[in-house]
């Protein structure tokens, strides 16, 4: 079964499923498992060295099995070495960059050049009008549900207002995790979507065996939001940390909270520290129930969509 939108077009994907591009998380072995199955996978650059980007950006082409399948790097334009990340990915041409954290309008005209794909991550309606007046060809609309860093509507409002207002393709974000999300998506006015959390528990996936058995076992109250002090809330699943930093919060602690967050994210996706590691995950969390190979993931939702939209055909008498 396929589904084929104007997003696949776009990107020259065969299935319109981009993978989140998560820091710590999205390495070549998961991009590359992502992308030779129809989708879009995308490298996390968020806390990258921009060496180490090189190599994982070659590391990804040497994965491809077709070598002119496409591929995308995340850039958080909050990088402090950002402008270094963007010559890199400039310099070696890769296809599609998708990006996180404000606003990359400083940089389209040069992504524009090398005919690279921008598709900002918008957590407004505002923010998606301005992103195509400044010549993006799609924007993310992240609801609040995702892991990792949020805004404040969720994906089922988002969703419909952005693709009222613009004219480039709105992919939806937040919360989808199975064809019935990917479905829902679709009813309304997204074009694709975007999956982080359900790819976490990929086979390809590189993070600590740790971190995949937290999210199996998460229940559906499970995640929770720090940082509402620091201006930059962010999503994790529960553990010693996260206590810890609502306590901060609470107390309004902004830079403490941030000074005791640092390198946490890290600490539980490579070094498997699921108590005191940051737990970067979606709301969805709890829909996720096994380890399977990236490829499986795509074609499952992909068919359970396509049934789930035959069902809802079924219903018009």
């Amino acid at each position: 079964m396929k589904l084929k939108t104007e997003l696949c077009d776009l990107l020259g994907i065969e299935h319109p499923i981009i993978q989140g591009g998560m820091a710590w998380v999205s390495t070549a072995e998961l991009v590359s498992a992502v992308s030779n199955a129809g989708g879009l996978g995308i490298i996390g650059a968020g806390q990258m060295p921009p060496e180490n980007l090189e190599l994982e950006i070659y590391r990804t082409r040497d994965l491809l099995k077709d070598k002119s399948s496409p591929f995308g790097v995340n850039v958080m334009l909050m990088h402090p070495k950002v402008d270094e990340i963007v010559e890199i990915i400039l310099r070696l041409k890769v296809p599609v960059v998708t990006t996180g954290a404000g606003s990359p309008g400083k940089y389209i005209k040069d992504f524009k050049k090398k005919k690279i794909k921008v598709i900002p991550v918008i957590p407004s309606v505002a923010l998606a009008k301005r992103m195509e007046s400044a010549g993006a060809d799609a924007v993310i609309a992240e609801g609040m549900e995702a892991g990792g860093h949020i805004g404040e509507l969720t994906t089922f409002t988002l969703v419909p207002q952005a693709a009222d207002v613009v004219k480039i393709p709105v992919i939806a974000a937040g919360g989808i995790a199975d064809g019935r999300g990917i479905a829902a998506a679709f009813a309304l006015g997204a074009k694709g979507v975007q999956m982080g959390t359900r790819f976490m528990c990929a086979k390809e996936c590189t993070i600590h065996p740790k971190v995949k058995e937290k999210i199996i076992k998460s229940k559906d109250r499970d995640t929770t939001v720090t940082g509402y002090s620091t201006g930059h809330p962010v999503r994790v699943l529960q553990n010693r940390l996260s206590k810890e930093l609502e306590k901060l919060d609470q107390q309004g602690m902004g830079e403490e909270l941030e000074r005791r967050g640092a390198g946490t994210l890290r600490m539980a996706m490579r070094e498997g520290d699921v108590e005191w590691g940051s737990l970067m995950a979606g709301q969805c969390s709890a829909m996720v129930n096994k380890i399977e190979p990236a490829k499986d993931i795509i074609d499952g939702v992909i068919k359970e969509a396509c049934e789930m939209m035959n069902l809802i055909r079924s219903y018009i008498g």
